[in-house]
């Protein structure tokens, strides 16, 4: 075969055009050889490449009128890593944005968001366009809690409406497509993650007079009666168990009418104080907190739990032991109301004598009257007994002027003296609530004369040697109130009544 070799080709016809070969020829390029197009390459069939595979003819641009296919049917068109694509529109999907939006953000045509938010916050929409579409999917399952709103451009509207649209629902995703201005933004897929049969790692929940987040965890506060509704209750993989703290009302301080003689009242026991941390759970407990048996590691389902906070027991002006505080408990968890304070009687036509505490989750301190030695009426503490300890014992009356002090979650209540009062036991400290707070203290005993005590750490009324200057348990810490003080014999002294109680629930919920 012989060769023709050339340093140009003419003459050219048509405006340039350069014809090489003949119809039905075939014209080759040998191996190695560059093809250099410097302007612009015109292609009048298809555009074909050996290094595609056999079962598509080596297409890769295809043209038929103004239809152009890229590829051939089994082929992959994929982009260069660092490229980005225009102008090829959309078919009802979004690229999803896999970092979550925590805070109030505009959206983007063509994405969809993830929301991972610790408050409620706004999506603001972009402006609208024919086909443009964005979606959000609540990734922490708290939309109940926290709403997502979805608030369209100016004056665009959501569904024919010129109102935003909330997503409320625990694990909701919606996706919105432009359609025109007459319904703008409108709503084409709505669900719940519970809809396809996945069952979501975590517990989600509501309820209670306050609820915050604290990293992956989620409190809700009971400063009330109310109820804790699971709505799902997670699995093993992630965390279906929560932890508690239940604590009930604080007791009564005990009082007495007048009487000739010095005498003095003691304060009441601290309300039943319970604890347990899961295994999850990563917080620090209060000394109190269950780490085995049957209350450890408690698990929930998708139920509504009721919770009842205890009251305050009520202090007594009349020759009496203050009254017991209530009982707080959820689930399957009761924590006993403190034992009321002793005081001292003066029966009709019989000699003085004290009166005893009363028996609770905390004993309140035991009553006593100057002529009467000896040890008189603690309160026994962890009535009924449940482990760990609910609480402590209240100290002793030893006869004199000193009341005892009430019982406390972390200690029991110091004895009373022949001068002076005994001051409350001390409570725990527990962070389930994010930062520590100690609960669980238990009242003061008073004294005429002498020197009153204070009630224990974690709010335990103060007792005093004056009328009316005793103070009460602080609410929702379970804290015993004071014995009732008196600044002379003839003077009445009227406890002061017990804090109420609260619960706390806490589990992970992502």
């Amino acid at each position: 075969m012989s060769e023709v070799k050339v340093n140009k080709i003419s003459p050219r016809t048509n405006c340039g055009t350069v014809t090489v070969g003949d119809s039905g020829d075939s014209v080759a390029v040998s191996a190695g050889v560059p093809v250099t197009v410097n302007n612009n390459l015109t292609v009048s069939g298809d555009l074909k490449s050996a290094a595609l595979k056999a079962a598509d003819g080596g297409v890769i641009i295809s043209q038929s009128g103004t239809a152009i296919t890229i590829g051939a049917s089994g082929d992959t068109i994929s982009l260069a890593s660092g490229a980005s694509q225009t102008g090829f529109g959309r078919t009802g999907t979004v690229d999803w944005q896999t970092t979550p939006k925590t805070a109030t953000f505009t959206a983007v045509n063509g994405e969809g968001y993830f929301i991972n938010q610790s408050s409620a916050i706004t999506a603001n929409l972009p402006a609208g366009s024919a086909g443009a579409i964005v979606a959000f999917s609540d990734y922490a399952r708290n939309f109940a809690t926290y709403n997502l709103t979805i608030s369209p451009n100016g004056s665009e509207k959501i569904g024919g409406q010129a109102n935003d649209a909330i997503l409320n629902i625990n694990g909701q995703a919606a996706t919105f497509v432009y359609v025109d201005s007459t319904k703008g933004w409108i709503n084409v897929q709505n669900a719940e993650d519970t809809e396809t049969g996945l069952v979501p790692a975590f517990v989600a929940a509501s309820g209670g007079n306050s609820c915050a987040v604290s990293g992956d965890f989620k409190y809700h506060i009971f400063t009330g009666p109310g109820t804790f509704t699971v709505s799902n209750a997670g699995n093993s993989a992630g965390s279906n168990t929560v932890s508690y703290m239940v604590v009930a009302g604080g007791g009564g301080g005990g009082g007495s009418a007048a009487t000739p003689n010095d005498a003095g009242t003691s304060g009441g026991g601290a309300g039943g104080f319970r604890e347990s941390k899961a295994a999850s759970d990563s917080y620090t407990a209060s000394p109190l907190n269950a780490t085995s048996g049957p209350t450890y590691n408690l698990p929930v389902s998708a139920q509504g739990y009721p919770i009842a906070v205890g009251g305050g027991g009520a202090g007594t002006s009349s020759s009496a032991a203050g009254s017991k505080g209530t009982n707080s408990s959820f689930s399957t968890i009761t924590s006993a109301g403190g034992g009321g304070g002793g005081g001292y009687q003066v029966p009709e036509g019989q000699a003085c004598r004290p009166i005893a505490a009363l028996q609770g989750g905390s004993g309140g301190g035991g009553g006593t009257y100057q002529n009467s030695p000896g040890q008189s009426g603690s309160g026994t503490g962890n009535q009924p007994p449940v482990s760990p300890p609910q609480g402590n014992d209240g100290g002793n009356g030893t006869g004199g002027r000193g009341g005892a002090g009430g019982g406390g979650a972390g200690a029991v209540g110091t004895n009373g003296s022949p001068s002076n009062a005994g001051a409350g036991g001390n409570g725990v400290a527990s962070e389930i609530t994010a930062s520590p707070v100690t609960r669980g203290g238990g009242g003061g005993g008073a004294t005429m004369p002498g020197t009153a005590a204070p009630g224990g750490t974690g709010g335990g009324g103060n007792g005093s040697n004056t009328p009316g200057g005793s103070s009460a348990g602080t609410a929702n810490t379970g804290g015993g109130g004071a014995g009732g003080g008196k600044t002379n014999a003839n003077d009445s002294a009227t406890g002061k009544a017990g804090g109420s109680g609260i619960v706390v629930i806490r589990y992970k919920f992502q």
